[in-house]
């Protein structure tokens, strides 16, 4: 049935991002689109087709398949489609056909790209990855939201000020929130224990928090600024803010919040952590990391700059933990290099790891020698244990002999994996291409890095079975645009951000770098270099790193959330307590890596 203009107008208006648009623009957009239809099977367009437009499924579904005419996504109405090559060459990145028979929107390419030029909120919704922000770790424009470290401690007004005065202590707080079925009434502060507790000689064991708390004090809400937070505990003077939703208190920001804000960087913790002579020192310092990434994510630094300066502060204990075993033990028989793999050693860590290192030591060294290496290696795990880098669940560590080895051992670990790549050695090799030198004689890698990249790429059934490894970890892509969450258990409808989100990229990462004999160790420097070297494509390049960026970010941002809920981070999101907003773009780019896997598997560059 061919539509009016104004059965058009009424679809755009219940469709993102066309719903944000001004009133006038609208009605406008809304007489660009044409209308077409197709029956069931039909194809729409073929991959490499240019195309004359964004496509809008009004009625029916669609079909998206990649070059490998594997169905990446099933589209229902209000699902847009086309703007993948839109945003590159102009050209189909992928094949749609009808799945049903469907009615379409074409809005032309042209209005398309003007709408990009002219409307941000257009924009945003249709540009993968990471939006920018000026914000750099300037407080007085943080949200309040943003600042609070924690949830809030309450009591009950009807509760004794000596019980409300014991749970300060236990929580180590300075103040707590006083609420009544579910309402916010007042705020207990450690000033009004002093004032009007001890100064008044009141009974603590019969007096209620309600006789000697502040009632209903002012508030702010969760979007108020970090300047609201200063104008207010200046003209009040006072060091305690609730914040409040209406009547409901959602968290409390006080003075220490403010100059944790100010105090807590990477460069303190390591300046902090150089001058520790325990790992139970320095174990109080790490334990100060999930602050700072807060602190990080909530000043919308990129995530590679975030895993940058929080790997940063593992390489500075390790370090430090060496030096202190040395310290101890005498200086080494012969030079020796610590190592570090796995998320650590590509610079890629957040709020949550495990410690993943090896030591390789100069060929020469004695056998009776070696016991000084592998009490060094017990002496940093267990340090890094203690500190929070918690043991390897699969002993990947130097602390086990088998990877506390001479260079000649490691250059036959090596060549063994690539010329009997079974299971075991495709998992080893996988982490073990991920070294990076932590401290002493680097040389002792270096060499054997480079050799072990040209025999491994030389080696093609060694990188078919590198191929084939990369591929056991999918993005968590459902039909009909929703997500395979976990089914059972403790992470039931949540989503795996870090082995199904960030892991399939990384291991496209390693094997764009086997490939080309890239040096790079981090992920997106790899996939940079990929590009230059002509691995991938250039839009496909692009593509993934956009794809790898929001994934990372809504890894990073999602452990903020569960730090400022007083939870310990993990990897688990549920991606269905997100908008459609977010919904959308991150299932976008789980299909982005679905794509480029399809492509490795398949022999084949990145789609163009």
């Amino acid at each position: 049935m061919v539509q009016t203009h104004s059965d058009v107008l009424a679809f755009l208006e219940t469709v993102h991002p066309y719903d944000s648009l001004p009133k006038d623009e609208i009605e406008r957009v809304s007489t660009r689109f044409q209308e077409i239809s197709f029956s069931t099977g039909a194809e729409i367009y073929h991959r490499g087709n240019p195309l004359p437009g964004i496509y809008l499924i009004m009625d029916g579904a669609v079909e998206i398949m990649d070059a490998t005419n594997t169905v990446v996504s099933e589209l229902a109405p209000r699902n847009s489609f086309g703007e993948r090559g839109l945003l590159g060459d102009g050209f189909a990145a992928t094949t749609a056909t009808a799945r049903s028979a469907c009615t379409l929107l074409i809005l032309p390419k042209d209005e398309f790209h003007r709408l990009m030029q002219e409307q941000p909120v257009f924009s945003r919704f249709f540009t993968r990855g990471r939006f920018a922000d000026s914000r750099r770790g300037d407080m007085t424009i943080q949200k309040v939201s943003e600042l609070m470290s924690r949830p809030p401690i309450i009591c009950s007004p009807a509760d004794t000020v000596r019980a409300a005065a014991a749970l300060m202590r236990e929580r180590h707080v300075s103040s707590l929130g006083v609420v009544e079925n579910g309402r916010f009434q007042g705020i207990l502060t450690t000033r009004d224990l002093t004032a009007r507790v001890l100064a008044e000689g009141l009974d603590p064991e019969t007096t209620p928090v309600s006789a000697v708390m502040t009632p209903d004090p002012v508030g702010l809400p969760g979007e108020a600024l970090g300047s609201d937070i200063l104008h207010l505990m200046l003209e009040r003077r006072v060091g305690h803010l609730p914040v409040v939703e209406g009547d409901r208190l959602i968290g409390m920001i006080t003075q220490t919040d403010l100059i944790r804000f100010h105090a807590i960087s990477s460069a303190q913790l390591i300046r902090d952590i150089a001058q520790a002579d325990r790992a139970e020192d320095m174990q109080a310092i790490t334990a100060r990391i999930p602050q700072l990434l807060v602190q990080l994510v909530g000043s919308n630094n990129a995530h590679e700059v975030v895993t940058r300066l929080i790997t940063d502060i593992a390489d500075s204990v390790t370090r430090r933990l060496i030096m202190l075993a040395e310290r101890e033990l005498g200086p080494p028989p012969v030079p020796y290099v610590w190592l570090a793999c796995g998320s650590q050693g590509r610079q890629e860590q957040s709020g949550v790891s495990d410690q993943d290192n090896c030591i390789f030591i100069e060929d020469g060294v004695e056998p009776e020698e070696m016991p000084w290496y592998q009490q060094l290696a017990a002496k940093v795990s267990r340090g890094l244990d203690i500190c929070g880098y918690f043991y390897c669940p699969g002993d990947m560590m130097a602390s086990n002999p088998r990877w506390c080895q001479p260079v000649s051992v490691w250059r036959s670990y090596f060549r063994d994996w690539i010329h009997k790549p079974d299971p075991t050695a495709q998992m080893l090799a996988s982490v073990m291409f991920d070294l990076r030198p932590i401290c002493g004689a680097s040389s002792l890698y270096q060499d054997l890095q480079a050799e072990t990249l040209a025999e491994a790429s030389r080696n093609s059934i060694f990188t078919a079975h590198m191929i084939s490894n990369s591929l056991k970890h999918a993005p968590p892509l459902g039909l009909l645009r929703g997500f395979a969450t976990i089914r059972s258990g403790e992470h039931r409808n949540q989503i795996d951000m870090k082995h199904n989100g960030v892991v399939p990229v990384v291991d496209l990462g390693r094997v764009y770098a086997l490939m080309g004999k890239l040096a790079p160790v981090n992920t997106r420097a790899r996939l940079l270099a990929a590009e230059e070297a002509g691995i991938i494509s250039g839009a496909g390049a692009r593509d993934l790193i956009a794809a790898y960026d929001l994934i990372a970010d809504m890894r990073l941002r999602n452990q903020v959330r569960q730090v400022r809920e007083g939870k310990k981070p993990d990897n688990f999101l549920a991606p269905y307590d997100f908008g459609d907003f977010e919904r959308s773009h991150l299932r976008d780019a789980f299909v982005v890596v679905r794509t480029m896997q399809s492509a490795l598997a398949n022999g084949g560059r990145a789609p163009v």
